[in-house]
């Protein structure tokens, strides 16, 4: 069977847009797929004609036998041609005008952009860059706000995911002004964000993508974070904690990153959402990069006294951070280290100093001293002040080494009591 679209176009199926294998005729004199019809009446539950619109009455479906000797006919005729040749660019050219003039006003949207997405998938850097220029970013666009309008039939939701699917393909960059322009409209960011909630993994992975690459255009996340707030976080935590989203869970903790990292606004909602949670419980079977970046995120948190509040009311959180200290990366232990010392100086509960004596995490801050703070000085000094704000505390416990109460005498902390 063809797969250009370079057939009659009274070959083609109204609804997917394929040369048709066995053609029938409704009532409204529209010749359909017989399958494609079949499902439009029977599990779509439809009572209009796809091409038309028309309500129908009558729902008998009448082989097209003239039609189908016709399409036999004519791919007999073919058979002689190379079937693997490719098109060129100009074929490329017609093939994206002609389904990016008749998208909109399809009743089958799906089957549409599949084409649409084999078409780039097939094509090289100038295709995606043909298809930005004809306009194909405006369509997909228009198509994914369509869904966010209230009320809208799952036809409209697949087509949202179809449509993402397409965007996944195209590349863009801060050069491609008017693309982030399109992308970041309220109504746009609204259906990403629906079908952040709602979406299949690829189609999640699909929009975690977009808001990679919008990130890398130097989008500011200020209205995002204001429009979805918790929610927003709320979807990028699952995906993260979700172990069948493999590859969106990678891009959703890098999309936290550059939301975080843009203000304390986002933290705060971040906060609200549990992430501090969420990201203490990932920690312990991190590898070293999603290590690196969860410490990173979780420190930046901890910079806020919310942050700090959820941290040390996670049970295993001063647990899991120093377990990480001198075991993972310098950057790890660095990050670990200024996650201990916003702790202990904002939120020196004793519940928290036991902790850090019992986890291990006075251990590693001595270790560090010893060994210079792993070459950094400005972890070391962090470690001096927090074993000079609260070595004696720690002093008092049975289970003080001796070699580390040797080292907190020569810092000069010893029992005062």
């Amino acid at each position: 069977m063809e797969n250009n679209m370079d057939f009659p176009q009274h070959f083609r199926c109204p609804i997917s847009m394929e040369l048709m294998k066995d053609p029938v005729t409704i009532s409204t004199g529209v010749t359909y797929e017989r399958k494609n019809i079949e499902k439009w009446f029977d599990t779509y539950k439809k009572k209009t004609c796809p091409a038309t619109m028309q309500v129908i009455e009558s729902f008998d479906i009448t082989p097209n036998h003239t039609l189908k000797r016709l399409i036999i006919s004519w791919c007999d005729s073919r058979t002689d041609r190379n079937p693997s040749s490719v098109s060129s660019n100009s074929d490329k050219h017609e093939e994206l005008g002609a389904i990016l003039s008749t998208i909109e006003t399809a009743p089958f949207k799906v089957a549409y952009l599949r084409k649409l997405r084999s078409v780039i998938d097939m094509g090289d850097d100038e295709v995606k860059e043909d298809f930005k220029r004809s306009g194909g970013v405006e369509v997909l666009v228009r198509i994914i706000v369509q869904m966010s309008v209230e009320n809208s039939d799952f036809l409209s939701f697949r087509a949202c995911e179809e449509a993402f699917r397409v965007l996944h393909q195209v590349p863009f960059s801060e050069e491609d002004e008017i693309i982030p322009q399109l992308l970041t409209k309220p109504d746009c960011m609204k259906s990403m964000a629906i079908m952040l909630q709602r979406g299949s993994e690829e189609a999640r992975f699909c929009v975690i993508s977009t808001f990679q690459k919008l990130g890398r255009a130097d989008y500011q996340w200020n209205y995002l974070v204001q429009d979805q707030g918790v929610d927003f976080f709320k979807s990028l935590l699952e995906i993260l904690s979700d172990e069948n989203c493999t590859k969106a869970s990678p891009c959703a903790l890098q999309v936290l990153v550059q939301v975080l990292e843009a203000s304390k606004k986002s933290r705060l909602k971040a906060i609200e959402a549990g992430a501090v949670c969420t990201l203490i419980e990932l920690l312990p079977d991190s590898n070293r990069s999603k290590c690196e970046k969860i410490m990173h995120l979780i420190k930046l948190m901890c910079e806020c006294a919310e942050g700090r509040l959820s941290f040390t009311e996670h049970g295993m959180g001063i647990a899991a951070v120093s377990k990480k200290i001198m075991n993972v990366s310098n950057c790890a232990t660095k990050i670990g280290v200024k996650i201990l010392w916003l702790i202990s100086s904002f939120h020196p509960k004793e519940r928290v100093l036991e902790e850090m004596m019992v986890y291990g995490a006075v251990n590693k801050l001595v270790a560090l001293l010893q060994i210079g703070g792993g070459g950094q000085s400005t972890t070391r000094e962090k470690v001096v002040k927090i074993m000079k704000l609260h070595g004696r505390a720690w002093w008092r416990y049975p289970c003080l080494p001796a070699d580390l109460k040797n080292y907190l005498g020569l810092l000069g902390i010893t029992d005062t009591s």
